[in-house]
């Protein structure tokens, strides 16, 4: 399981963190402030302008992509159809992360509305559903069933 919980996190992690610069860059964004503000949700906004504000926000991110990835492996290792089913599985646990952050985390740390803007939203379900939840469904689905033989 840790095995699986450390790929899954790894791949999904980097795909999120290189979609976020992406999307910031075509949006015309500044992808030098994601790190810092990913490091601002648990050290409050003081650590924006510190050295530490971009390794402490890649570790922040990461960490946070450890616990989506071991709560999806320890319900997947539990329930065979959601590795059988990994593609339907990883785009729905994806559509859930993107409710529990567009919808409880960032309105609630940073105040930032609900979204409205049908692109915004497109680009974030990609990210969220084929870049995290999917890759996430899949490492496990092989890994874990690849444990079972």
């Amino acid at each position: 399981m840790i095995r699986t919980i450390a790929w899954a996190t790894l791949v999904a992690g980097t795909l999120d963190i290189l979609s976020a610069y992406l999307w910031t860059a075509l949006a015309g964004g500044k992808p030098a402030n994601i790190l810092p503000s990913v490091a601002s949700g648990p050290f409050g906004d003081a650590i924006q302008d510190s050295a530490l504000a971009a390794p402490l926000g890649l570790a922040v991110h990461f960490a946070i992509m450890l616990v989506m990835v071991a709560a999806y492996v320890a319900v997947a290792a539990r329930f065979p159809a959601l590795l059988r089913h990994w593609l339907v599985s990883g785009v729905l646990y994806g559509l859930g992360l993107w409710f529990v952050m567009y919808w409880v985390v960032l309105p609630q740390r940073f105040g930032i509305p609900h979204p409205s803007n049908p692109a915004a939203i497109a680009r974030q379900l990609v990210s969220h559903c084929l870049l995290v939840g999917i890759p996430i469904a899949w490492i496990s689905a092989r890994t874990i069933r690849a444990g079972r033989r």
